[in-house]
């Protein structure tokens, strides 16, 4: 990444700062800035504007209940080219904002070979070399960036069909509706990472922070930079509250009272 694009990702993340402020309360770590919030939100809203329109296309039998969303099925078909081009605009900036901590490392080829027991929910805190990202989310950020510029090269060439070949527009029609499934189950894939699977992670993109907890939990190694503390130390301390807890219900009501008149 060229110095100019970070000194211009720097400048922007300081002028969206002025318009919006994060609240970080106790207890918490400040996770995404307003301008990293600002960009994944309409990311996001024109990657769903664009499926949404691109399926009411690609089937008008199959999904013309989408079609009215846009104002019918010619106003659809303008409006699908231009959303798929505000989206290319963002997702360009927010590969920017997010290029650096996207880097593979050693640590992100560790966690795609026990992809399989992170699914499954075997580990009750994620290896301490995980950093602000893990593999997944990079790998899924690697796949979005790759399907957002064959989206691009495909959907230009439909868009200007006849200043290309025949065989040319067509191949781009199946490598375009081929990229929008992709899309289409990296995003369902996504939403449930960032809800059911890992409570907490949602938030974190309405309001810009996370708990401790949740740092420790699910990104040890950045919760050790941002904070200077063992991540280790701060499971092994909630272990010990955990227990506390149970020991205290598990009490027969007789051996609470003595306890509670100390």
């Amino acid at each position: 990444m060229s110095s100019s694009a970070e000194q211009f990702d720097r400048s922007a993340r300081g002028e969206f700062a002025r318009l919006g402020k994060t609240r970080v309360h106790r207890g918490e770590l400040l996770r995404h800035p307003v301008y990293t919030r600002f960009l994944h939100w309409s990311v996001a809203i024109f990657l769903i504007l664009s499926l949404l329109s691109g399926f009411a296309i690609y089937s008008p039998w199959l999904f013309r209940w989408l079609t009215p969303l846009f104002g019918g099925g010619p106003r659809t078909r303008a409006l699908h080219p231009w959303f798929g081009l505000v989206f290319e605009v963002f997702f360009l900036f927010q590969f920017i904002n997010w290029f650096a901590p996207m880097a593979w490392t050693r640590a992100d080829s560790k966690f795609i070979r026990r992809l399989k027991e992170y699914a499954a929910n075997k580990y009750e805190v994620e290896p301490e070399d995980t950093g602000f990202f893990n593999g997944g989310q990079k790998l899924y950020f690697w796949i979005i960036a790759l399907s957002g510029l064959l989206f691009l090269i495909t959907g230009l060439l439909i868009w200007f069909d006849h200043a290309f070949g025949r065989w040319i527009v067509a191949v781009s029609y199946v490598l375009h509706d081929i990229t929008a499934l992709v899309m289409l189950g990296g995003f369902i894939i996504h939403i449930y990472e960032g809800t059911a699977h890992q409570p907490g992670t949602f938030r974190s993109m309405i309001d810009g922070t996370v708990t401790a907890k949740w740092a420790w939990t699910h990104h040890p190694a950045w919760y050790r930079a941002v904070t200077g503390r063992d991540p280790s130390e701060a499971y092994e301390r909630e272990k010990g509250r955990q227990s506390e807890r149970r020991r205290a219900i598990e009490l027969p009501e007789s051996e609470q009272k003595p306890r509670e008149q100390l």
